[in-house]
């Protein structure tokens, strides 16, 4: 199980599981994401549908759907996420790992600093 912070991941996979799963006729295949024959959809099939549709919405050729891994690490922290969830959610061993997945903004790097240095500069 994975947990979400993001609930519209959660409502499209439900939606997903509820409409378009039952139409493969597959009720007791035992993979959650199978192909239209019945197979087991392969990383291989996820690499080229997501080129695909990369290439013809124009996007940058360096992105893969390893890039979605680390946009989710991103917005999990840039939405105050807890980084040891975070690491934790990805199955990441060390704290340094998560943080070289991480790649928050500037915008979200100057709020950070404006944040502590308000805390800092606060007197009581």
């Amino acid at each position: 199980m994975v947990a979400s912070t993001m609930p519209w991941a959660v409502e499209a996979v439900e939606d997903y599981l509820a409409h378009v799963r039952p139409r493969f006729g597959l009720p007791d295949h035992p993979a959650m994401w199978v192909t239209e024959r019945g197979g087991r959809l392969r990383p291989r099939e996820i690499e080229e549908r997501f080129a695909l549709y990369r290439d013809a919405l124009g996007m940058d050729s360096d992105l893969v759907p390893h890039s979605l891994r680390h946009s989710h690490v991103t917005h999990l922290i840039e939405d105050g996420a807890d980084p040891k969830f975070v690491q934790e959610q990805v199955g990441h061993r060390f704290a340094s790992t998560t943080a070289i997945y991480t790649g928050v903004s500037g915008d979200f790097m100057n709020t950070m600093l404006r944040r502590h240095l308000d805390r800092g500069l606060t007197t009581d």
